[in-house]
């Protein structure tokens, strides 16, 4: 009885010292032209324990540089498909439906919202520095495209000191380059929360979605085109 009552003290010991630990996440990332660098380094009790990930970023091919985009397209009359006019009747029912689904969908993205926002708030950035280089071998254009930046930036700021806790003033820099056409950037930046925070979340996410996605009373597209319709 002894061992157990020793061993069930150390285990509730060892838990409550994980809950109350602190992580420390310190974030680097360098941009310049086409080399982009990213790491992200875990720390908890001091640097005692520590893991670090080099995150490599992909470049765009130069042979390609795009993005395909899979679209379903209706062949219409000039495609030598066929096209048909056709009216659907909605209901008062299906109106109601209409408002009760757009609501369920609203109180889900409104949970899942309260959930991340309140996590956030129990996040600390002790630091965070942002420098940039731009230029475009124009001088009305980087000027441009500076104030854009500083517009972008200072957005950004907000948003974070809205959701999290600063812990300090973040220094950011933007340094225009008249006579280059170049691109740099710089950002370093440490998160530190609880991990017993971050556990609560993540219980709470989970307990979230085993609830279900919304059960819709809006009769699908692919229902409604099947059902009987009066032709124009």
């Amino acid at each position: 009885m002894k061992w157990l009552a020793l061993a069930t003290i150390i285990l509730l010991f060892l838990l409550i010292l994980i809950i109350c630990t602190k992580i420390s996440i310190f974030l680097t990332y360098y941009h310049h032209q086409d080399n982009d660098d990213l790491k992200i380094e875990f720390k908890i009790w001091f640097g005692l324990i520590k893991y670090k990930i080099n995150v490599p970023l992909i470049k765009v091919d130069e042979n390609s540089p795009s993005i395909v985009i899979k679209q379903n397209t209706q062949q219409g009359k000039e495609m030598g498909g066929s096209a048909e006019n056709e009216t659907k009747q909605f209901s008062v029912h299906d109106l109601l439906n209409t408002v009760r689904d757009a609501k369920e969908i609203l109180e889900h993205v409104f949970k899942l919202h309260s959930i991340v926002r309140k996590f956030l708030k129990k996040v600390t950035i002790k630091k965070l520095e942002w420098n940039s280089l731009i230029g475009l071998g124009d001088a009305a254009h980087t000027g441009m495209i500076v104030g854009a930046f500083w517009a972008i930036k200072g957005s950004f700021i907000g948003l974070l000191s809205h959701y999290m806790k600063l812990k300090e003033n973040p220094k950011i820099s933007i340094v225009p380059h008249f006579q280059q056409t170049i691109s740099q950037m710089h950002i370093k930046c440490i998160f530190q929360f609880r991990i017993g925070n971050a556990i609560l979340a993540g219980i709470k996410l989970i307990k979230f979605w085993r609830g279900g996605l919304p059960k819709f009373r809006t009769k699908p597209l692919s229902t409604l085109s099947g059902e009987k319709s009066k032709s124009i």
